[in-house]
C-alpha cells in the first residue's frame, strides 16, 4: 500500500535529489548493453542488480552527506508491454519484474540510508512509444487501461509514488494520472520539450500542464520537466502563473543538443556539470518552490552533486 509520508511540497522545505541519466551512464560510461535502451532486464540477474546498485549508490550517498532527501527510481522506464514484447519478456514476467523493481529499490534504500523517511521509492512509468516522438498516440482512456497494470504492480510491491517520465503528449499523461488515482497512488507527471520549449506534439508546456490538471481534476502531486537542457525552457518559466507554480522538479539533460541529435549520437555529451548547476541555481532563485532536483541524459553523480551544492549552498560541500 502507499505510504502516508508522501507529501509535496514537503512541509519542512526539504530538497529531494534524484539520480541522473541511468541508461546513458550504463551504456556510454559503463559499457553495458541495453537492448531497446531498457534497464529493467538487469533485474533478472545478480550481476545486473549489482550494476544498478553501483549506479545508484553515489547519488544516494550525495543525498545522505548533504542531508537532503532522495527519490529512488525503479529502473522501469521501458517496462511496459510493448517494449517487453520486443525483448521477449512475457506479460506475467513483466508484472513480476515491475514488482521486483520496487522490492529491489527498497533493499538498496535500506542498505545505503538509515533514514527511510528521506528516501521515497518511485515507480517509474515511461511512454508506451518513443519518448522523443509523439507518434501512435492513445486516447486518455486507452492510456489508462494500458498503464494500469504497471501502476498496480508498483502499488502491490509497496512503492511510495509513481511518476510518468518523458511524456510528450497530454493524453498519455492524463491516462497514467487517472490510473494512479484509481489505484490510490500519488502520481507525478514529467513532460519533455524540444529546443523551442514546446512538446513533440507541438503543444506548449503551459497548455499541457493546464489541460492535464483540467482533465484530471488536479490529480498530479506536481509536475516536472525532464530530458531537455535548461536553455530549451528557461525563457518560458518566468512569472508566477499557477501552471509554473505546479512545476516542482527538474531533471535536465547535460547536453543542449536536440532530441534528434541525441538520438543519433554515438558518444556521450556530458556537458559541463558546473554550468548546468548554475542554470539550476538561477532557475531555483526564480522558482523557489522547486523541491526535486536531478538529471537526465548525459548526467551522472558529478552533475547531481554540483546541482545540490549550487542550489542548497548552506549544505553544500565539495563534490
Amino acid at each position: 500500500m502507499t505510504s502516508d509520508r508522501f507529501a509535496f511540497p514537503p512541509s519542512d522545505q526539504t530538497v529531494f535529489l534524484t539520480d541522473g541519466g541511468l541508461e546513458t551512464t550504463l551504456v556510454f560510461l559503463e559499457g553495458v548493453d541495453l537492448p531497446c535502451f531498457a534497464a529493467f532486464p538487469l533485474l533478472r540477474s545478480g550481476e545486473g542488480r549489482a550494476k544498478l546498485e553501483n549506479y545508484f549508490a553515489p547519488f544516494i550517498r550525495t543525498a545522505v552527506e548533504r542531508d537532503v532527501g532522495f527519490i529512488l527510481d525503479t529502473p522501469t522506464w521501458r517496462a511496459n508491454p510493448d517494449w517487453a514484447a520486443k525483448l521477449s519478456v512475457s506479460p506475467e514476467e513483466l508484472m513480476d519484474i515491475n514488482q521486483e523493481a520496487v522490492r529491489w529499490a527498497a533493499r538498496v534504500r535500506d542498505r545505503l540510508s538509515d533514514n527511510r523517511e528521506r528516501v521515497l521509492i518511485n515507480g517509474v512509468v515511461g511512454p508506451r512509444g518513443d519518448g522523443y516522438r509523439a507518434d501512435a498516440q492513445m486516447t486518455a482512456e486507452e492510456a489508462q487501461a494500458y498503464h494500469a497494470l504497471q501502476v498496480e504492480a508498483f502499488r502491490e510491491a509497496g512503492a511510495d509514488m509513481v511518476s510518468a517520465i518523458t511524456m510528450n503528449y497530454v493524453e498519455e499523461a492524463v491516462g497514467i494520472a487517472r490510473a494512479a488515482e484509481a489505484l490510490g497512488m500519488p502520481v507525478v507527471v514529467s513532460f519533455t520539450v524540444e529546443t523551442d520549449g514546446r512538446m513533440a506534439s507541438g503543444e506548449s508546456l503551459q497548455s499541457a500542464i493546464e489541460r492535464t490538471d483540467r482533465e484530471t481534476g488536479h490529480i498530479p502531486a506536481y509536475y516536472m520537466i525532464n530530458c531537455a537542457h535548461p536553455t530549451h525552457f528557461d525563457d518560458i518559466l518566468s512569472g508566477s502563473d499557477e501552471w509554473i507554480q505546479r512545476i516542482r522538479g527538474l531533471r535536465a539533460n547535460a547536453s543542449a543538443k536536440s532530441h534528434a541529435e541525441l538520438d543519433e549520437s554515438t558518444e556521450l555529451d556530458a556537458g559541463d556539470p558546473l554550468d548546468l548547476a548554475r542554470r539550476y541555481r538561477d532557475l531555483r532563485e526564480r522558482m523557489k518552490h522547486l523541491s526535486v532536483l536531478g538529471g537526465c541524459c548525459g548526467t551522472d553523480h558529478r552533475h547531481i552533486a554540483a546541482i545540490c551544492d549550487a542550489c542548497v549552498p548552506a549544505l553544500g560541500r565539495a563534490a
